[in-house]
């Protein structure tokens, strides 16, 4: 377990901040206690320091994992994802036709668009959810959500960047 290198810590908070916006202020300043970052290999955790001063007293090779993780060389992992729920500001649901297809590594179209949050800008992180408020991943908005409307049924309206479908599919290399 190491601090996050200054360059490192810039790009983490850079991406959280794209997702949660200036809700990053609040996962380090909260009233519960003292949370970090750290890093073990090349895994980025979010933990509490009382959980943190637990885990240094195993040893380094017996140690799996401890606190949330929520990177992996800056690629977010999405089972830990309603740790953050509360904090997040934009976000899509999908159609339930549209689930497994965005599970798969598509991109959105507007035909698989259940709703958006409210003025959601172009270019903007967003959180992908279920019409059952499951999340299902990340993704980039290529429209804001004043143009969808007059969009194309086929158009895409959201880049897929990462899904649930990948911890599954890399699950033999978490451990």
């Amino acid at each position: 377990m190491r601090r996050l290198t200054e360059d490192r810590t810039k790009l983490v908070f850079e991406k959280l901040a794209k997702y949660i916006g200036d809700n990053v202020k609040i996962l380090v300043d909260r009233p519960d206690g003292i949370y970090c970052f750290r890093e073990k290999k090349g895994r980025v955790y979010y933990v509490s320091e009382k959980i943190l001063a637990l885990a240094a007293t195993v040893a380094p090779d017996n140690l799996v994992s401890f606190g949330t993780c929520i990177a992996t060389y800056l690629k977010f992992l999405f089972y830990q994802l309603t740790n953050f729920d509360k904090f997040l500001q934009h976000k899509i649901w999908l159609k339930p036709a549209a689930e497994q297809q965005f599970l798969y590594g598509h991109n959105i179209t507007k035909g698989g668009l259940g709703k958006i949050t409210e003025n959601t800008p172009h270019h903007q992180g967003v959180v992908i959810y279920s019409m059952n408020d499951v999340p299902l991943g990340f993704g980039v908005t290529s429209k804001s959500s004043n143009e969808i409307p007059n969009a194309d049924p086929i158009s895409i309206v959201c880049y897929h960047q990462s899904d649930i479908g990948e911890y599954i599919r890399s699950e033999d290399n978490l451990l």
